[in-house]
C-alpha cells in the first residue's frame, strides 16, 4: 500500500486540483485515485485536509439533461415539503427538527 504526498496549505505543484477547482472549470476526477493530499494547519484542531486530483487525467462534467433536471428539482421539492403539514416550507427542512418551524415550534395560545 503507497502512502500519498502530503503538501502543506498552498504549496501543492501545478497539475493536481481539489474536486471544487476542477468542478470551476468545468471537469470532474472521472474515476481516477487520489493523487496527493493537502493540509491546512488550525491551531486547537487537526488539520483541514483536502484531497487533489490529477488535472490531465480529469473528464469533462456530464451535461445536465431534461431528465436529470426533472429528477432534482422533484429531489429539491421533497426537502422543502413539510411531513406533518404538507406544505412547501419554501426552504430545506431541517433534519434535526423534521418538519417546518411552524410545526416544530407552535405559536403558544394566549388567554
Amino acid at each position: 500500500m503507497t502512502t500519498l504526498p502530503v503538501y502543506r496549505w498552498r504549496l501543492a505543484p501545478d497539475g493536481l486540483a481539489t474536486r471544487r477547482q476542477l468542478r470551476a472549470i468545468g471537469l470532474r476526477p472521472g474515476g481516477q485515485d487520489v493523487a496527493a493530499q493537502v493540509e491546512r494547519p488550525r491551531r486547537r484542531r487537526g488539520p483541514l485536509i483536502a484531497y487533489l486530483y490529477r488535472i490531465d487525467l480529469a473528464r469533462p462534467v456530464r451535461p445536465m439533461t431534461a431528465r436529470r433536471a426533472t429528477a432534482l428539482a422533484k429531489a429539491n421539492a421533497a426537502r422543502r415539503s413539510c411531513p406533518a403539514c404538507r406544505r412547501d416550507a419554501g426552504y430545506v427542512i431541517p433534519s434535526s427538527l423534521g418538519m417546518c418551524t411552524p410545526c416544530a415550534y407552535p405559536e403558544p395560545d394566549h388567554v
